[in-house]
């Protein structure tokens, strides 16, 4: 793991704008971004076209477009990366189903989009993000607490600690969080109880 002063010393640059800090920053993380990358995938197709690599990459191309990173310390970047692998798939799926109506440009070629995500998987993806949104506006920590978890990679105590919140208010939170988005889901897929 890498040194937890030199991770601290680039993200004060980052914070203050300097664009090198984040080309120093990602050699110093890049296998946990590359594990969060990998964790995120294993939820989508095993015969998509889009790597752990690659979306650690696209994380970093989306980061470096940004004017400032505001993380204290290695848990928010890692918060914000995870946010930020979320935003990439749901783009990635957004892009599918423009593909679909025939309407729009894709961002990636159409052979590298059409592997990715199943018809199904792109409109699973962003009811989703849709009811993520709904949970923020409802419960902002438990909101968080999914992203931190599932989509940063978090442990419970790391999201605790981001939080500022106990180990048992995460358990909680991601428990009660779990339960309400996949109600929320299966409604917005027509799964649920008529």
């Amino acid at each position: 793991m890498a040194d937890r002063g030199q991770i601290t010393t680039y993200l004060e640059r980052l914070r203050e704008g300097d664009d090198q800090a984040l080309d120093e920053l990602i050699p110093l993380v890049y296998r946990e971004l590359r594990a969060l990358a990998q964790s995120q995938l294993n939820f989508e197709r095993t015969d998509h076209t889009l790597s752990a690599t690659g979306l650690v990459h696209e994380v970093y191309v989306r980061l470096s477009k940004q004017q400032q990173i505001r993380a204290e310390d290695r848990l928010q970047f890692l918060g914000i990366a995870g946010t930020t692998m979320r935003r990439v798939l749901v783009d990635w799926a957004r892009g599918k189903k423009r593909v679909k109506r025939g309407s729009g440009v894709p961002n990636v070629p159409l052979e590298e989009a059409a592997g990715f995500l199943s018809d199904e998987e792109a409109v699973e993806v962003l009811a989703l993000n849709d009811a993520l949104s709904r949970l923020a506006e409802a419960n902002e920590r438990g909101a968080k607490v999914v992203e931190h978890r599932f989509f940063a990679g978090l442990t419970v105590e790391e999201t605790a600690a981001l939080l500022g919140v106990s180990g048992k208010t995460v358990q909680r939170d991601w428990v009660v969080a779990r339960a309400w988005l996949r109600k929320e889901v299966a409604l917005e897929l027509g799964d649920g109880p008529d």
